[in-house]
């Protein structure tokens, strides 16, 4: 008897990468590539789907992206013969999450070409930086390394950006001015939520395990930064730090009961298989273009970064692939490894970090308000180094301010997606 149609797709798995044109996007895409060809089976398929901002990027990073998977046979010393040359399959859209019409086309385009998605990885994003302050980068660093270089307190933030004009028709109670929307959270935070609300029948329609939504986060998500009443950080001078701190929250309260009529509206469940599950993750400290910055300074501040590894800290992984490790092993983590972590620790944040000498490993990572599992003292005695800069121990009092944090959270994410649908329209 053949298989039958669910069987046979539980073979193939569909992920999706936004921001896949350079530094931990693509290196995200490149470990993909490698950790598959290396744990899969040759019964088994990737197609991995990439998002950039225009063609040119898209062209490229797939020419790169084809040229990486050569090399991966390679050293995999897989023959051009083999099965597993057609193993890996390839697809580029491109995106701007700032344009939420784009958004929306591309979550249109998407639900008709692809059967489900098995992963999306929420990489894309921007910095908001406009510079670093010197003097404070050289007190820092000779009064409190490696932490200056783990928590940094030195980066100098636009404050205010906001997205140009979306292609909205506005109802007459929207009084004909565009509602403002925050650039960097836009780009980290609500460009991602619209795209994932818009392709959730695809996380649904995978029925192996269920579809994953794994956000990558940082260490810097400080909590002191975050405000609810100023969701987008339209006023704050620390704009990234703060999506970052809604991203944690987000995903780490996606599962609580109280959250749960706002979660549903934002991934409807299926009928008869597990809904969509949200993950957290961050890349540890890792050198990119984030932060605008010479050669000479760029390689600079690689050589701070292998010092401080050298000197204890876990978390700087410096280069972009290592720090790659976590978003990936999410991804491809079997369910049941995943579903028996969370049900013996609790539901964690996974970051990337190494040892002295670079080996990279996956450890859940303290967050202000939820410890590493959400458990009442499960953060009571860590290392120094391994804790944040805001670090306390998570008592009962902290964990249901959490909670409440996240409910609203997730309600004011869920009233503005509902608002920015209504002034978007349908434009077919």
């Amino acid at each position: 008897m053949a298989p039958s149609t669910a069987s046979l797709e539980d073979f193939h798995s569909y992920i999706l990468v936004t921001g896949a044109n350079g530094g931990l996007g693509y290196s995200i895409c490149c470990r993909l590539i490698d950790e598959f060809l290396r744990t899969r089976p040759s019964s088994h398929s990737l197609r991995l789907i990439i998002t950039t901002r225009d063609k040119t990027k898209s062209h490229d990073t797939i020419a790169k992206l084809k040229d990486h998977i050569f090399r991966a046979r390679r050293q995999h010393k897989i023959h051009e013969q083999s099965p597993l040359v057609a193993k890996i399959y390839l697809q580029a859209e491109q995106v701007d999450l700032c344009n939420l019409r784009a958004v929306q086309n591309l979550a249109k385009k998407l639900l008709h070409a692809l059967p489900k998605l098995d992963t999306i990885i929420l990489n894309a994003g921007l910095g908001g930086f406009a510079g670093v302050d010197w003097v404070l980068v050289a007190w820092t660093i000779l009064t409190n390394f490696p932490k200056s270089v783990t928590y940094p307190t030195f980066k100098l933030h636009h404050v205010g950006q906001v997205t140009g004009p979306q292609e909205t028709i506005f109802s007459a109670s929207a009084g004909g001015r565009q509602p403002e929307l925050g650039t960097v959270f836009c780009s980290n935070v609500f460009g991602h939520y619209m795209l994932v609300h818009g392709i959730a029948p695809l996380l649904s329609n995978s029925t192996a395990t269920p579809g994953r939504v794994v956000w990558v986060g940082t260490l810097e998500a400080y909590s002191s930064v975050f405000s609810t009443s100023d969701i987008q950080a339209l006023k704050s001078s620390s704009a990234y730090e703060s999506s970052k701190r809604l991203t944690d929250v987000l995903a780490l309260s996606s599962s609580l009961v109280s959250t749960q009529p706002f979660v549903r509206k934002f991934l409807p469940p299926p009928r008869d298989h597990r809904p969509p599950k949200q993950y957290v993750t961050h890349p540890g400290i890792c050198a990119t273009n984030m932060v605008p910055l010479n050669w000479i300074l760029f390689y600079l501040m690689t050589a701070v970064f292998y010092f401080a590894r050298w000197v204890g800290s876990p978390w700087h992984t410096v280069t972009p692939y290592k720090g790659a490790c976590a978003p990936v092993w999410v991804a491809l983590a079997s369910q049941e490894e995943l579903d028996g972590l969370e049900e013996n620790e609790g539901t964690g944040k996974w970051g990337s970090g190494t040892n002295f000498q670079g080996e990279e490993r996956v450890t859940r990572t303290e967050v202000q308000g939820w410890g590493l599992g959400g458990t009442v003292g499960d953060n009571v005695g860590l290392p120094k180094r391994k804790r944040p800069r805001e670090a306390e121990d998570l008592t009962e009092e902290g964990r249901e301010q959490f909670e409440l944090l996240g409910r609203e959270c997730w309600e004011l994410m869920e009233r503005l997606r509902e608002e920015w649908e209504g002034l978007l329209g349908d434009d077919d």
